[in-house]
């Protein structure tokens, strides 16, 4: 790893070519591998202030969701590694203190920054060292749409820990300011003399009593009114701002400011997404997470012609929402990542965007069910989980017919841990009265929106990133309750089981098998199709299932759960799901390779694991295909 860049030593006209040197190395890394862009381009200069003023060695840098922190990565000794930038085996999109001490925590998921801040100024407080750290938050506008952000704020104001939060605001003010008056007031409040006068005067009301506090803070809130700040110095936390993001000067000065007041501050800058690269500067969403493109023409580069599964959901659900009226939808800040935008533009009065708020998303959708409405709640698998408790508590609990589709269903790749979603099939399945099903291509995801659509109870179906896996297995079938579908039967002792995606790599690792087996779609992992499982328990003895999820808790523990349930012996049952770890980044195909999943190894352990059995082999290997 190279040497950090010791930016303290830098003058301010070093420290603005630095920031141009920076945005053009994030520029050529992420239009060969892909990456976040425009929130990171944005906050450079944000992100050198920081490293000019506060030492990233003892203050925490905490950098909410923390794909915008590329910069910080590049000073702080990973300008070379960066190449590697989101490659399997290479630096994390994301803050990450495996990788570098200078990195304070983990963060791939919006809203905990300031949390992680208030705990952090807590551990400085309690071993007495506020003297000499003080932690640093950077979060944005969007992350600031999330609950728990306030519920920091309101212990943050209550408690004055010393704090430093830096608003990043590239999309919109938290208030409009209001002409001169506001950029006067508000360049005043960020000046030394301001909150010097602020102190002397509170020093000097505390002599006169109570009448004369109460004046000096009407006249105070009277300022506040027309500058943005109010909610902030309402909560207790003195506001600075709104200011430019990227007047590199006066970052630095305000930032040193607020160092000196000990106390907590925010200082709210405006920003432009994507500052430096014009085809990306200012609202195109399209930019904020891209795959490889042309750094002249801005063209992305096209990586597959196939329909996505999320474009298939997009079109299936506008299809019985034009025919039902009573068809809502609602996502949490992901409206064309998971394709609801098109319901959003069609029907705006029946789809919203609620912003990063996935636990009031959940539950108002359980209000709308109560009102007799059909809601859909589109969040990816990594997102769901922080609804979980609603819909436990807001949904399941009164047994109300909210849908939850889930994208990004399985290993999601170059964004790694944090967003692979391995988990919703374990911490749904455990829930009374929710229904777990799956499509496996794009005929069946039309068939189980349309079963969605109509079923009476709480229900969720997943399905992957990027395509379905092509094959030329027989069509699916319309979707009836815990009722699976016999894809090919042999006579062989063995049975391959798939269930949603995973449908697709079990007919991949078939092909590649000498000898014939059996194929099942499981369809639905609660409830299972208990008649055909006891059927094939007749007919094959060695079991092996395949899903895009995690092992503990999942597709396989509901079948072996089954099988103890009834007394069921002498089936051998081999889970290829994803073992207990968390999942690194990188390229998908690598990534499988690296958890040994790929059509090829699961097809060599299956053949490895037949032969090491007691099984007839001539019976094994009569039918070759």
């Amino acid at each position: 790893m190279a040497n950090k860049i010791d930016v303290k030593n830098y003058d301010i006209d070093q420290l603005n070519d630095l920031c141009s040197d920076i945005r053009n190395r994030i520029l050529d890394v992420v239009s060969t591998h892909g990456g976040h862009l425009s929130s990171t381009l944005g906050a450079t200069e944000l992100i050198v202030a920081m490293h000019k003023v506060f030492d990233s060695s003892k203050d925490p840098f905490i950098f909410d969701v923390s794909h915008q922190a590329y910069a910080h990565k590049l000073i702080t000794g990973r300008w070379d590694e960066f190449e590697t930038l989101r490659q399997f085996g290479g630096i994390s999109g994301f803050t990450k203190p495996s990788e570098s001490d200078e990195d304070f925590f983990v963060a791939g998921h919006s809203s905990t920054s300031i949390s992680l801040g208030v705990g952090a100024a807590k551990a400085i407080a309690l071993k007495g060292e506020q003297d000499s750290r003080v932690p640093v938050v950077m979060i944005g506008d969007g992350a600031m749409s999330a609950g728990m952000a306030y519920e920091a704020l309101d212990e943050l104001g209550d408690k004055k820990y010393p704090m430093v939060i830096i608003l990043n605001d590239n999309e919109m003010s938290i208030a409009s300011p209001i002409g001169a008056i506001s950029r006067m007031l508000s360049s005043a409040m960020a000046s030394g003399f301001y909150q010097k006068f602020k102190k002397k005067t509170e020093q000097f009301v505390d002599n006169f009593g109570e009448s004369a506090r109460y004046i000096a803070k009407r006249m105070e809130e009277s300022l506040k009114l027309i500058t943005p700040g109010i909610l902030f110095e309402e909560m207790g936390i003195d506001y600075i701002g709104p200011v430019d993001g990227h007047n590199l000067k006066s970052l630095i000065d305000i930032l040193q400011r607020a160092k000196e007041m000990k106390k907590p501050v925010l200082i709210h800058a405006q920003t432009i997404k994507g500052k430096g690269y014009a085809l990306a500067e200012g609202k195109h969403e399209k930019w904020h997470g891209v795959g490889p493109f042309d750094l002249i023409s801005g063209e992305i580069y096209k990586k597959s012609s196939s329909k996505s599964a999320t474009t298939v959901f997009s079109e299936a659900l506008l299809h019985v929402a034009s025919q039902n009226d009573k068809i809502v939808g609602v996502t949490a800040a992901m409206p064309t990542g998971t394709g609801l935008n098109r319901l959003i533009e069609r029907f705006p009065e029946r789809f919203w965007d609620v912003a990063i708020a996935e636990q009031h998303a959940v539950t108002s959708m359980g209000a709308m069910a109560k009102e007799g409405f059909k809601p859909f709640c589109v969040i990816y698998s990594t997102f769901l989980q922080r609804g979980y408790d609603q819909i436990i508590h807001d949904v399941c609990l009164m047994n109300l017919p909210v849908v939850f589709a889930i994208d990004r269903a399985g290993i999601v790749g170059e964004d790694g841990e944090t967003h692979q979603g391995a988990f919703d099939i374990g911490f749904l399945r455990v829930v009374p009265n929710m229904t777990l099903f799956a499509p496996r291509d794009e005929k069946s995801m039309h068939q189980a929106v349309a079963f969605a659509s109509k079923y009476a109870y709480p229900c969720a179906f997943r399905y992957p990133r990027g395509s379905f896996i092509q094959t030329d297995l027989p069509e699916s079938i319309d979707f009836k309750l815990a009722k699976s579908q016999l894809l090919l039967s042999n006579n062989s002792d063995i049975l391959l089981i798939g269930y949603g995606n995973g449908v697709g790599h079990a007919y991949q690792t078939m092909k590649l098998l000498d000898f014939k087996v059996s194929l099942l779609d499981l369809r639905f992992v609660k409830p299972l199709d208990e008649k055909m499982l006891l059927d094939m328990a007749q007919k094959h003895k060695f079991w092996f299932i395949f899903s895009d999820s995690a092992k503990e808790g999942g597709v396989g523990s509901a079948i072996l759960e089954f099988l103890n349930d009834n007394n069921i012996h002498g089936i051998n049952v081999v889970s290829f799901e994803y073992d207990d770890k968390f999942i690194p980044h990188g390229n998908t195909v690598l990534v499988e390779q690296s958890l040994g999943i790929r059509p090829e190894q699961l097809a060599a352990q299956i053949t490895k694991y037949i032969s090491a059995s007691s099984i007839d082999m001539l019976k094994l290997f009569k039918e070759v295909v």
